[in-house]
């Protein structure tokens, strides 16, 4: 037998269904017409801001990175909660502008910035994250021809990452970022050729649970930008200092310490050189705001037994959630978060595979494990589901389709 992750707080049964924003899977299901569905709770994302609200020092701004998940009602909630969007695309770009968040709150990182998208966001006044030498001056020459001052940060390759992180985005050569000893010529290029200087955008890592991997990393991201300012000799209007903070999804993962976190930051921005001392400063987040948030929910269609082995299989699977499947970089695979949704709470009774629909060995969702008694037509609810799901999985895969989302 093998034990399944660890759901997050927040999440109840009402008449022995799971609940999610105070309202029963089942009736979320009928409203949303079909499954698989996606849910995502706003209480759960209030709840997540307010908590990092009280923990990081007032000087520490929230960016919301959309790439964790872009959908439309999600994004709007986001606004009000938060202070900017960093996006990875014109796509995640507009869908921005659709729900009315001004560009100035915007700003635009990725390796491989199209000449097309590089123009939309300079049209409406989004900071680039620029990446290499290349984009700089693609940037400047596409302002000058639309008459436009560009906004420009440089993205910052440093020679370190982040201890334990699940990616690791920084350190030796990467396609992400200048390597540092190349920024500040970089900056003074770009200042001398116009550009509107934004700062740096330094990210070493993510989905780490580490507190002292997270303060380790904080404290090098905050000495290698007063070093590059000092050099620059411009100033330095704003550093990104990434993110990286984790969730758990798997058995024995403990929660990132976030007070620990936010006190250890506390204590290094209350000390900061005098080059960083009018910098805005923020992080950008996008799994630790929104992962725990979403519950994908799928239905049983059948139950059958092999060789003694009780699988039950799901109208949905690794197309809608990959991750879950064990399939996006893990190498051993283990057990999301995941429950019966339809018995929510009940004791386990039998030990099942549940699978996804899809014709491939590779469509699993949990592996004996052990769970209460579930029929065709019970649901079952695959947690920590508000990141990297339904736009980062292959929902065009056997032409099934993408999953229902909803908000509420």
């Amino acid at each position: 037998m093998k034990p399944v992750g660890p759901i997050p707080a927040g999440y109840a049964a009402i008449d022995g269904d799971l609940a999610i924003g105070g309202r029963r899977v089942s009736e979320l299901v009928a409203e949303a017409g079909r499954t698989p569905l996606f849910v995502y709770s706003r209480s759960h994302l209030d709840a997540r801001v307010a908590e990092l609200r009280a923990a990081l020092p007032k000087r520490i701004g929230l960016n919301y990175a959309v790439k964790a998940n872009p959908h439309l009602a999600v994004i709007g909630h986001m606004a009000p909660l938060v202070d900017g969007f960093d996006i990875a695309s014109s796509g995640e770009l507009g869908l921005c502008v659709a729900v009315g968040i001004d560009p100035e709150r915007i700003s635009f990182a990725g390796p491989g910035k199209r000449d097309d998208e590089l123009e939309a966001a300079i049209a409406v006044g989004v900071t680039l994250n620029c990446e290499s030498e290349g984009e700089a001056a693609r940037a400047l020459a596409i302002g000058q021809r639309l008459g436009k001052r560009p906004r420009i940060a440089i993205r910052v390759n440093p020679s370190f990452t982040m201890t334990g992180s699940g990616m690791k985005m920084g350190g030796g050569a990467k396609q992400f970022g200048v390597d540092a000893e190349r920024v500040p010529a970089l900056a003074r290029a770009m200042i001398a050729q116009g550009a509107e200087w934004r700062g740096l955008h330094i990210f070493t890592g993510s989905q780490t649970l580490s507190a002292d991997a997270i303060i380790e990393a904080q404290g090098k991201v905050l000495d290698l930008a007063a070093e590059l300012a000092e050099v620059i000799g411009h100033g330095l209007p704003k550093l990104n200092m990434g993110g990286g903070l984790g969730i758990p999804y798997f058995p024995g993962d403990i929660p990132v310490d976030l007070p620990r976190v936010g006190a250890a930051l506390a204590e290094r921005v209350a000390h900061l050189p005098p080059v960083l001392a009018d910098t805005e400063l923020c992080m950008e987040l996008g799994r630790y705001l929104v992962g725990e948030a979403g519950v994908y929910l799928t239905r049983i269609i059948d139950r059958k037994v092999s060789h003694g082995v009780t699988y039950l299989i799901t109208d949905g699977g690794l197309h809608h959630q990959l991750a879950a499947s064990g399939n996006f970089g893990t190498v051993v695979r283990r057990n999301y978060p995941s429950a019966i949704a339809t018995c929510y709470g009940a004791e386990p009774t039998e030990e099942v595979n549940i699978v996804g629909c899809l014709c491939t060995p590779l469509d699993r969702l949990a592996d004996n494990a052990a769970m209460p008694h579930a029929e065709v037509g019970d649901m079952v609810a695959v947690f920590c589901a508000g990141a990297y799901g339904a736009t980062a999985s292959p929902s065009a895969f056997l032409g099934h389709g993408p999953a229902a989302e909803i908000l509420v």
